[in-house]
Order: C-alpha cells, then structure tokens, then sequence
C-alpha cells in the first residue's frame, strides 16, 4: 500500500526511516499510551529491529506515516488466527509534534480501509487506555464504535487501568 492522503502519506517502512523513528518514537508520552513491547527510551536498535521485521515477506501490515518526507509515526494490522481469522486488531502512533492535526484519523480510516479490501476482514478492533481520550477520539472519528471498557485490564507503567474496546465492521 502506498497512499498520498491530505495529511500525510502511508507507504512501507524503509531503512532510510531510521533516524526519523528513532527521533520520534523516543518519547515517553507516547510510551505511556502504547504496549509495552514499543520500548522506551526508543534505541537505534529497536528501529533497526522493527524496520527489519516489516520487510519481511508476507502481506504488508505495517506502514510508515509520512509528514514533508519523513517517518513521523506508524499504523499497521495484525490479522488473528482461526476462527477470528475475519478480524484484525489495528494499532498506531504519531510524533508529538504532530498530534492534533488530524493525520493519525486518516491513516487509520486509510489503513482500515486497505485492511478489509485486501484482506477479506469483516472486523478491525483497538485497544486503546481510557485515560488516552485524544486516541479514543481519533478511533471515533474513523467509523469506530466503543464495544466495550475492559475494567482493569491492563497494567501501564506500574498502574492498573481501564482498556476501552473499538470495533469497525464492515457494512453488509
């Protein structure tokens, strides 16, 4: 997939991406409203692994968000296995300096889009902390329903916290 949106642009992550990844995933504002396996501080190493591991063969899941030329953040897919082989949980990030522009909404609508055309999908879901009402405000904006709110759920930076479930599923 490879996209020019209004915002921004989605394409494949490229090992000339490093030093922009490195620069804006390194950033603990955005580690606390993301898994733990996003690491913080954010190395030259775990860009170096993460970029390897999306050019791997296989379906292209995982995209780079592209703002005047460089990797500012990402959004990909992971499609589950057996009988939810229909579904796929979406996740994302974006550099801070980029928030509140509206370009993490139309990577995700675009990535959502891409996810069931190409891959036969009936369900895309996120996850998102509850407290991370600016995220849960971009899955909103992209056609997402809250399913649910996962009652502590999840253990973020020593705290126990509530999850919300988003769904989008495709239209009959």
């Amino acid at each position: 997939m490879h996209a020019f949106l209004t915002t921004c642009e989605l394409r494949a992550w490229e090992t000339r991406d490093l030093d922009s990844l490195v620069r804006h995933a390194n950033n603990r504002k955005i580690w606390l409203n993301v898994r733990d396996r996003f690491p913080h501080p954010y190395l030259r190493a775990h860009g170096q692994a993460f970029i390897r591991s999306t050019r791997e063969p296989g379906p292209e899941r995982a995209f780079a968000i592209v703002v005047g030329g460089m990797a500012v953040g990402g959004v990909g897919f992971v499609q589950q296995q057996d009988v939810e082989r229909v579904s796929a949980e979406i996740g994302y990030w974006l550099g801070e300096e980029f928030w509140g522009r509206g370009i993490t909404t139309e990577a995700v609508t675009a990535v959502t889009r891409h996810a069931i055309d190409t891959h036969r999908l009936t369900r895309l879901f996120a996850t998102t902390f509850a407290h991370n009402l600016a995220s849960a405000r971009v899955l909103e904006k992209a056609g997402y329903t809250l399913d649910a709110r996962l009652r502590k759920s999840a253990i973020k930076n020593g705290e126990i916290i509530d999850q919300l479930l988003y769904g989008y599923v495709t239209k009959p």
